[in-house]
């Protein structure tokens, strides 16, 4: 029983995603905001990223620029990797839990509100050189 155990746990290990990123919860913003951002940053280089962001007057902007510098971070710090070679490889919000207020109308009732969260993911990897595949 226990060596399956092992064998399954070093097959997950192996299998596993080891890209550097950053995940930031239950941001008190709509993920639909969130996504017009991230779609600019795709793709991008790390520098060129941060730039975009720092001069966006979108409200996602801001989030998303702490959860790309997390990433960063995590690069350099835990994987040793320079921050000039690093680039946008995925970015995307799923939605959080929403939270739920009511807003009174006429004849007694309440019209329901959704006040939306997000989880903002972004994965960074290191550009490949021209002559490499």
């Amino acid at each position: 029983m226990a060596t399956n155990m092992k064998k399954k746990t070093a097959r997950i290990e192996e299998n596993r995603d080891k890209r550097p990123y950053a995940v930031a919860k239950y941001i008190r913003i709509s993920p639909y905001k969130v996504r017009t951002v991230l779609a600019l940053i795709r793709g991008k280089s790390v520098a060129e990223a941060d730039a975009i962001l720092a001069h966006m007057p979108n409200g996602g902007a801001a989030p998303t620029r702490k959860v790309l510098l997390s990433a960063v971070a995590n690069a350099e710090h835990n994987r040793g990797l320079d921050r000039g070679d690093l680039y946008v490889a995925e970015c995307y919000a799923n939605g959080g839990t929403s939270l739920k207020r009511m807003q009174p109308v006429s004849k007694g009732r309440g019209h329901a509100i959704l006040k939306r969260t997000s989880h903002i993911t972004v994965i960074l990897d290191v550009k490949k050189a021209e002559g490499e595949l």
